[in-house]
Order: C-alpha cells, then structure tokens, then sequence
C-alpha cells in the first residue's frame, strides 16, 4: 500500500487542496526553533502551515505515529494518533485553529467564512478523500476526536523549546 505522504506529493490537486485550505505543506517541515519533546521520544518535522506552524511525527515508526502541531508563536497540542486521522481533521475541519474549544458553534462560524470563500469547498474536499481513500468523519466528530487526542495527551507529548527550556502552552485547553 503506497504511504498518504507519497500520494500527496504524486498528486498535484490533493498537495494544492490540503496547501489552501487546510494550510499545510510538506515543503515545510522545519520548525522556527529547536523544539525537543520532554519525555526525550524522537521529534520528526514533516510538514509546517503558512504562518511558521509545524507538524510532527513522534517516537518511532511510519505515518501511524502521534502527530503534534506547534505554532510558531509558542503553542503546541498533540491533534491525531496517524497521519491517515489528520488528514481526515484537515479535509472537514481545516479551521480546526479557529476552534479553540473545539465547539459545533466555532466551527460553524469559521465554515461560513472558508465556503464564502471557496463555494465548492465540500465537493473539492471529497475529491481528494477519495484519491487519498479516507473516509471523512463529521466536523462535530473529527472536532471531538481532535480535543479528546489534545486533553488526553499528557506529558509524553510536552513540546520544549531547547535553547530556553520553556515548554510550549497548550492550544487545546479545555
């Protein structure tokens, strides 16, 4: 079975939908600074966002290990336990940011915007599930999976910036 990371860099308008809207890019994986995780698992920036943003894989494995996002502005949350869930995250909820809370009503708001901008957003989006072959939970259930894998982290996946030994603030807190 070919890797999701390989089928998104053969194929054109699956890495432009998931570059905009869902703000991420595999020519991006180098963090702002030198982050390490505290429990000393390794650290793999695979992926970063427009704003300086980073996705990592953590520990050892493939594309089914833990994958924690850190802003470039000192903010961290652990978002899918495998790649294959946070693509499904990015397809249905790319506003996840824009949801703190992690509520229906957040991301209701911040859909209006992205389909006011993008009147075809759901059609384009379920083209490239279907090249990707993921089968796309609802906003409400991939927002509740987000939160339940973000609060249930623990320390385990405590992002550090290394120069300063501050640890990064959660972005999902409550």
């Amino acid at each position: 079975m070919q890797s999701l990371v390989a089928i998104i860099r053969q194929n054109a308008d699956v890495a432009r939908f998931l570059d905009w809207p869902g703000d991420f890019g595999l020519d991006r994986g180098d963090h702002v600074e030198e982050v390490h995780l505290r429990s000393g698992a390794a650290l793999e920036g695979f992926a970063g966002d427009g704003s300086g943003g980073t996705y990592f894989f953590c520990g050892a494995g493939g594309e089914d290990r833990p994958i924690l996002y850190a802003d470039s502005e000192g903010g961290a949350a652990l978002l899918a336990i495998g790649l294959a869930e946070l693509l499904r995250l990015l397809l249905v909820a790319p506003w996840w940011r824009d949801c703190p809370d992690c509520t229906a009503a957040e991301s209701q708001q911040a859909a209006a915007e992205y389909v006011a901008d993008i009147p075809d957003l759901v059609a384009q989006r379920d083209r490239v599930a279907a090249v990707l072959g993921l089968t796309l939970p609802t906003e409400e259930d991939a927002l509740s999976r987000l939160r339940e894998v973000a609060l249930g982290a623990g320390e385990e996946f405590v992002l550090v910036n290394t120069s300063e030994g501050n640890r990064y603030e959660p972005l999902i807190t409550t």
